[in-house]
Parts: structure tokens; C-alpha cells; sequence
């Protein structure tokens, strides 16, 4: 994204969550950051692994029992599961996990509000089958003076994402923040956070632990890096890089330090044995993905697709049917496009109407998800919720009301 739209959407929380001071309590029998595994979820204890967080393994396996028919595979430009049905990823964004373990966040947990029943009943009742989780790497590997340590923050991340996959739903986990060497990753206005790539440093350790976790997992989605920059500085003090898909694949050095590429966050992947769908954001705060498909990393399990984001303008450079029809749609007709953040800061929900109606009309091959399931004022944020029993937002109620017409994804 655009600066402006980070300035107003991410950092946000990050300024309020001082102000508001977020719980880290739960509905009744619900859980939340405790750094145990949730009570009524079947084998998901723990989770924490060894020193740094680089062990990835649990007592139990908390994977056991979910539905392995829901298992993803690419074919072609369409995700399947395992009995060969086309499925899309239709659902929203919970923000939160990326920026309540780090300061200036004041306490320290994993999630912004409730991940309890209740919370989950609500998710249910907009009919998506997909949420969307930005992890930050510093606290899953317990590094540089995070608010919590790895296991209480590896174990809510594992605890919740059951909890979703038992009530149907897919979860994408997307590592959201990411900082090199001992920096300590800062949110808010004059944070570090906004970063152009994922740095070598940690990333390469935090994907390999991830999906050490997660390998038995069927109903989870790898995103790499939230939204590459590149071409343009960042908040952290890079520019523009000489040769930005170059980078974007195979990494290169920067002013604040060496950036890991796609292919290496993906064989970090696939090293640890994890065979789940793998997502590959483009250029330019993902809005770019005009030279994707030239620099395709290569996956030994063919299970790679695309992300995209969407905003209106002027928060993204790709925002209107002719850009859509161009290089995206291209893209889309050779490998799935997950739009990974679609969302607009108005209060209202024509654009996203344009978006999902064109998106819908691309034969399978291009999922949505909202930005993002937090409330908030949709006139400064684009909040698709004022309350977190779901109740939408005006920008909201447009995506709850074009999921409603969809069959039951869940």
C-alpha cells in the first residue's frame, strides 16, 4: 500500500492500542494470549518450540481431526481441495497479531479483542470460509524485546487457527512485519515496520519454523511477505532498489540490510517438508504484478498463486477495470490470484462492488479477502465491523451483503 493508506489503516492500531488499551481477555470460555492451548480444542496444546522459536514442534499434534478433504492444491489458474472441488478464498482480514506484541503497544498479547466462540459465531455469520492472520516475525521467534515470548505467542496462533478450521474456515497466515538484525520492530506514526522486503536475518528462520508447525495443517495458506515496496522507499530508510523483481525473487542488499527473495522464503517452505499453497505478493505494495509471472518462483510442489491488493484511489495504482483487465487478469488466467487485501476508507462499498463483481467474473481464479475485521471508524480506516458481534460497517455491509449471495462457503 501507499503510505497514506498505511498511515491511516496499520499504524493506527498500533497508536490506539495504548489509548484503548486492548484486552488481552476473551469472551466466556473463550481464549486469548495466555500462552496456553485454548480449553475445547482437541490436541492443539501448546505449540511452543525450542529456544528462539525454531524448534516447530508441539506435544500433540493439533492438526489431528481437521478434515484433510479441505486440503488445497493448485491446478492450473484454480485452487481444489482434495475431492476436486474449485474453491475460492472469500473472507476478511483480522489485524492485530502483528502489532499487539510490539510496542508502543502497552501489556503485551497476540490478539486486538476477542478471539472467543462468540467472535468466531460472528465471523460465521458474513458466510466467508477464509481468514486472514499478519504475523510478525520477532514475536513468533521471541527476538528483540517483543511484548510476549514465542510460546505465548505461537501457542494463541495455533490455538485460534484450529478453532477457525473447526467451525470451516481456511486460514492464511501472512508474515506482516519484518525488521533485520537486532532491531527492534516499532509500529506507529515513525515506526520501522513498513519495511520494502523481508529481511534474511529472521525471515528465512521464521518460515522454516512456521511451517515446521504447520506442515500437518490442511487447511492453511503461506503468504511470504505482506506487501513487497521495492520500487519506491520505505519507512525504514531504503529506497527504490536498482532491480526491484529481481530482488523480489532472489533478494539483494539495501541500505539497512540483505532482504530475503520469494524463492527463498519458499524453499524455506518446502524445506521442512510443508506441501500447503504458497503465496507470492508483487511488487509496489502488491498492487504490482506485471513482471509475476516472468519471475515465477519455482515450487517443487506447484502449489504457488499470486496476491494482489486492492484499494481505492488514490491508495492503489491498480484500481479500475482497464487496470484489472491488463496485467491482473493476465496474470489470473495462468495461476490463482488471492487478493489479499481489498478494502476502501469511505464509508462506503462501490468500489469493492466493482471489484468483487469483476473478480467473480474470472472463472474461479481470483479469491478476496476484506480489510479488515476490527472496529474502528470506517471514515479513517476501512473497518468492516463497529461492533464484534459483526455488525458492518456502512464500507462493511457491502461485502457481508455479496457474500450473502453466494452459496454457503463454510
Amino acid at each position: 500500500m501507499r503510505h497514506a493508506r498505511r498511515a491511516i489503516c496499520l499504524l493506527s492500531f498500533a497508536l490506539l492500542a495504548p489509548v484503548l488499551g486492548c484486552a488481552k481477555g476473551n469472551d466466556a470460555s473463550g481464549t486469548g494470549g495466555t500462552g496456553n492451548a485454548g480449553p475445547g480444542t482437541a490436541g492443539s496444546a501448546g505449540g511452543a518450540t525450542g529456544a528462539g522459536g525454531m524448534g516447530g514442534s508441539v506435544v500433540d499434534d493439533p492438526f489431528s481431526g481437521l478434515p484433510a478433504a479441505k486440503a488445497l492444491h493448485v491446478e492450473g489458474n484454480l485452487l481444489k481441495d482434495t475431492t476436486g472441488a474449485t474453491v475460492r478464498l472469500l473472507g476478511v482480514n483480522r489485524a492485530g497479531s502483528e502489532y499487539m506484541c510490539s510496542p508502543p503497544t502497552q501489556g503485551g498479547t497476540t490478539f486486538d479483542g476477542s478471539t472467543g466462540p462468540s467472535s468466531i459465531t460472528a465471523l460465521l455469520t458474513w458466510n466467508i470460509n477464509t481468514v486472514r492472520l499478519p504475523l510478525n516475525e520477532h514475536c513468533w521467534l521471541g527476538i528483540n524485546n517483543t511484548l510476549i515470548s514465542a510460546d505465548e505467542y505461537q501457542s494463541s496462533i495455533i490455538d485460534y487457527a484450529v478453532r477457525l478450521h473447526q467451525k470451516g474456515l481456511y486460514v492464511v497466515l501472512d508474515l506482516h512485519w519484518s525488521a533485520p538484525g537486532s532491531t527492534v520492530i516499532m509500529g506507529g506514526n515513525g515506526g520501522n515496520q513498513l519495511v520494502t522486503m523481508a529481511f534474511a536475518d529472521h525471515a528465512l528462520a521464521f518460515w522454516t519454523s512456521v511451517a515446521n508447525t504447520f506442515k500437518n495443517d490442511p487447511m492453511v495458506v503461506f503468504d511470504l511477505f505482506n506487501e513487497p515496496i521495492l520500487d519506491a522507499s520505505d519507512r525504514f530508510g531504503n529506497g527504490p532498489v536498482g532491480d526491484p523483481w529481481g530482488c523480489w525473487l532472489n533478494g539483494c542488499s539495501t541500505s539497512k540490510g540483505t532482504t530475503a527473495g520469494m524463492q527463498q522464503m519458499l524453499n524455506a517452505v518446502r524445506g521442512t517438508g510443508a506441501k500447503q499453497v504458497v503465496v507470492a505478493g508483487g511488487i509496489d505494495w502488491s498492487h504490482k504484478l506485471d513482471a509475476w509471472l516472468q519471475h515465477k518462483p519455482q515450487d517443487p510442489m506447484g502449489n504457488l498463486m499470486a496476491a494482489f491488493h486492492v484499494y481505492q484511489p488514490p491508495l492503489s495504482n491498480c484500481s479500475d477495470t482497464n487496470c484489472w483487465n491488463g496485467v491482473l487478469k493476465t496474470v489470473a488466467q495462468n495461476v490463482h490470484v488471492l487478493t489479499g487485501e481489498m478494502g476502501e476508507q469511505d464509508c462506503t462499498h462501490g468500489f469493492i462492488d466493482g471489484y468483487m463483481s469483476w473478480a467473480d467474473s474470472q472463472g474461479g481464479s481470483v479469491s478476496y479477502l476484506g480489510w479488515a475485521w476490527n472496529v474502528q471508524s470506517c471514515n479513517s480506516f476501512p473497518a468492516l465491523i463497529t461492533a464484534t458481534d459483526g455488525t458492518p460497517t456502512a464500507f462493511g455491509q457491502g461485502l457481508k451483503d455479496h457474500l450473502a449471495t453466494m452459496p454457503a462457503l463454510h
